[in-house]
């Protein structure tokens, strides 16, 4: 038992010399120099016993915990100089995670450093949230008067309109909320970070769009809210986008005597870019006269007398009285008179069925019936059931 005593002990009093942080005092090894008998004679007294055990075990435990503190923390500091900047990354990697940043995304990382403001101000990386949301409801007409609104400013910065309204608040309809959310002390740096893009960079006319400060051209369809009198058509409209509700507002120009007419809450099933670069104002030159043929959809404009811009309007081509619509004997397509169907009107309406000439057709009509102008044939199926979801419920009358 007591050979079994002096041996644990010797290996506590080792293990206890290992595990220091520093070199034990120099008596340390004299200790296991000491004589047996001393030993034996001090573990003899019982008081001591238990007391001797608790210290040697506390002074274990507590060098023990010093030892892991001191490895946690050569550990940290080897992981926090070793922790790798996304500055460091190949150029390749860097732009592959640019490329798949939300515009917030990309707002955020400009105001980390002047080398990724650069980056992300880039025009490659904006294009593709462009064509991505605004795609499909932006033309060449508002692309035009992007332009012409970028050169007409005598400030040349679209931005600097938060010196009148205060940065905040001007900053806050297109950054992220995070970013303005903070105590006005912290203002001073925000401008400092984020500094507005180049004014003719595809970010600022990405946040232009996004704030609704920019109105665009561009048609709606079903004009007012769905009114009677311009169902299944389409017409052209000054656009701004309210980001809070994902909708738009639309301003329609003055038809004859009356006022501009202003439409809130369009959605975006309700939007396109103008498929011509035609003005509402001029008659568009038909080049699909010739090859018009039964079943064929189309969109005619049209217009209520002549002091009205022309709105475009969907119907398809249908038979001549004399053609019974067998396709193996129909003729129609040889017939100088072609026949158009708006097909969403009651039969026997007077807005039913008008006919045109094929060989010389410009505007016809009436002051009664309006005026007919230029048609063009429909090739996409895109186009096709964009119309289609539109139809009325009912006939018209």
């Amino acid at each position: 038992m007591l050979f079994l005593l002096i041996t644990c002990f010797t290996f506590i009093t080792f293990l206890y010399k290992s595990l220091s942080l520093k070199p034990l005092p120099l008596w340390s090894s004299e200790v296991r120099l000491l004589s047996i008998y001393f030993w034996k004679d001090f573990l003899i007294l019982k008081p001591f016993k238990k007391a001797f055990w608790k210290l040697v075990l506390s002074l274990i435990i507590s060098r023990m915990s010093l030892r892991r503190k001191s490895f946690s923390s050569r550990v940290e500091n080897v992981d926090r100089n070793s922790e790798m900047s996304v500055l460091d990354l190949p150029e390749l990697a860097l732009d592959c995670i640019l490329e798949r940043l939300p515009p917030e995304g990309l707002c955020n990382m400009a105001s980390v450093c002047s080398f990724l403001k650069e980056k992300c101000k880039s025009d490659y990386l904006w294009e593709r949230h462009m064509k991505e949301k605004w795609g499909r409801v932006i033309g060449p007409a508002a692309y035009r008067e992007w332009q012409w609104h970028i050169a007409s400013r005598n400030d040349s910065s679209f931005f600097n309109q938060a010196k009148q309204r205060g940065f905040m608040t001007y900053l806050s309809q297109f950054w992220p909320i995070s970013l303005v959310s903070r105590s006005n002390s912290s203002i001073s740096s925000i401008k400092k970070k984020h500094t507005p893009p180049p004014v003719d960079s595809v970010m600022s006319w990405y946040l232009a769009l996004e704030s609704g400060k920019f109105w665009f051209p561009a048609q709606v369809y079903n004009r007012e809210n769905g009114h009677v009198g311009f169902m299944l058509s389409c017409y052209d409209a000054e656009l701004s986008y309210d980001l809070r509700t994902d909708t738009f507002q639309a301003r329609y120009p003055p038809h004859g005597r009356r006022a501009i007419a202003i439409e809130t809450g369009v959605t975006w099933d309700r939007l396109r870019a103008p498929p011509l670069d035609t003005s509402p104002h001029d008659l568009y030159i038909s080049d699909c006269l010739t090859e018009l043929c039964p079943g064929d959809h189309i969109e005619i404009q049209w217009r209520r007398n002549k002091e009205f811009p022309y709105g475009w309007w969907y119907g398809i081509v249908g038979h001549l009285e004399t053609c019974d619509g067998n396709e193996f004997y129909c003729r129609c397509h040889d017939s100088d008179t072609v026949i158009l169907e708006f097909n969403q009107y009651t039969p026997g309406s007077r807005w039913r069925t008008t006919t045109i000439d094929r060989k010389d057709h410009r505007e016809e009509g009436n002051e009664a019936d309006g005026f007919y102008g230029g048609i063009r044939k429909l090739q996409s199926n895109e186009e096709i059931s964009m119309w289609r979801h539109l139809w009325p419920t009912d006939a018209l009358e």
